[in-house]
């Protein structure tokens, strides 16, 4: 019988979910890392016990974890096993290497941004924001980083390297969004293996088809009247995240500052399916892992309250692609609720009938396994939660 890993990321270290194909009796495991925020953990889709995690602190900074055990044992890869641990108390390893690239021989990437005031700024790294494992290679992985910039390695995390072409589309203009100015969302298309999509706050999506050497801004349609009034401006839109499903890899959906969209044409164009939602601000987009034209948002009240309209938590579907959407509130609080669901921390599973995940800023960890027709805590007192990702085992 098949398995199910959640992994949920937390401002106070990880947990790890478990359960058989039944997913009735959940074992919780964690917290690893604690006192640390774990921004995001996830797992290979080539190797189900290869794990990635970004373990982050404001005193001892940036740490990427491995395990290959599925989470049992964790070590900064590119550490030396005599020296896992520096005098100051953090890991050390090439691994916590984040190097933005300066050379002219490699596209001549931008080395500086706009700030909130128009002002130009050095860009300085912060943290990794979101680990993406390559769909076929365990000892491949990409970063999103803060300042905004994308990251490989291709030696199971040992070493870095910056994309930086990504930069050089139009970087001068990239401004911080409220939380930062941080690349959160890299999606990958396994039926265009040099295909790469990256959602940058506040920039916008950006698209390469070489393998991250050279990208272009993929945010024709997009409207954000308030942050940015010019109407066919190429960077400068706040997007939340962006997903789709692995069968229609030129359909992608969107979760934007304000605004649901659709893309029909691997990003090339985008409309609004924001439809009948109560507000189309929010952070998290998934689909269905055998419909694809299901999707789920967990509409927020706006950017200044966030907390779900009315303080009733609501999943909302839509099986038309957008557009038509349907509230699921079976088994989630109806009132006196006002967590946050980030951008991450909604995922699906591969089982049948699909399995959805999210957790909240209250450290909630809500799981359905009728693909959203009701909804089980599985946890209810984990610190507020980051993300959270789902493996299925077999």
């Amino acid at each position: 019988m098949s398995g199910i890993r959640v992994l949920v990321g937390t401002k106070k270290g990880a947990f790890i979910l478990t359960s058989d194909g039944k997913r009735k009796q959940w074992n919780v495991n964690g917290p690893h890392f604690g006192g640390w925020e774990l921004y995001h953990l996830k797992g290979s889709p080539a190797d189900p016990n290869r794990l990635y995690a970004s373990q982050t602190s404001s005193w001892f900074g940036q740490v990427i974890q491995r395990s290959d055990d599925g989470g049992k044992t964790w070590n900064p890869p590119g550490t030396k096993p005599e020296d896992l641990m520096g005098a100051d108390g953090m890991p050390k390893g090439e691994s916590n290497m984040f190097l933005y690239d300066a050379s002219e021989k490699t596209g001549r990437p931008l080395t500086t941004h706009q700030h909130y005031d128009g002002s130009q700024r050095p860009w300085e790294f912060k943290r990794v924001w979101h680990l993406e494992p390559s769909l076929n290679d365990p000892d491949t992985v990409y970063a999103g980083a803060e300042d905004a910039a994308l990251f490989k390695s291709t030696d199971g995390g040992k070493t870095w390297k910056e994309l930086a072409g990504l930069r050089s589309a139009k970087g001068q203009l990239w401004q911080p969004g409220a939380g930062g100015m941080c690349l959160h969302t890299i999606v990958l298309d396994r039926a265009h293996p040099d295909r790469i999509f990256v959602a940058i706050s506040a920039a916008g999506t950006f698209r390469s088809d070489d393998g991250g050497k050279t990208w272009k801004p993929t945010n024709k349609g997009l409207v954000s009247k308030y942050e940015l009034p010019d109407p066919d401006a190429e960077v400068g839109h706040c997007v939340h995240c962006i997903t789709m499903h692995p069968s229609r890899p030129n359909v992608l959906f969107m979760q934007k500052h304000w605004d649901v969209l659709r893309s029909d044409n691997g990003g090339d164009s985008w409309q609004e399916i924001s439809g009948n939602l109560p507000s189309d601000f929010g952070f998290p987009i998934a689909v269905h892992a055998h419909e694809p034209n299901t999707v789920y948002v967990v509409p927020i009240k706006s950017d200044s309250e966030h907390y779900p309209p009315e303080g009733k938590l609501r999943v909302y579907r839509s099986r038309t692609g957008g557009n038509e959407w349907e509230a699921l509130t079976k088994g989630l609080p109806q009132q006196d609720c006002y967590v946050n669901i980030l951008r991450d921390a909604m995922a699906v599973d591969s089982l049948d009938p699909c399995g959805i995940y999210f957790g909240t800023t209250g450290g909630q960890v809500y799981a359905s396994i009728d693909a959203g027709d009701s909804w089980t805590p599985l946890v209810r007192d984990l610190p507020a939660v980051l993300s959270v990702e789902v493996q299925t085992l077999p």
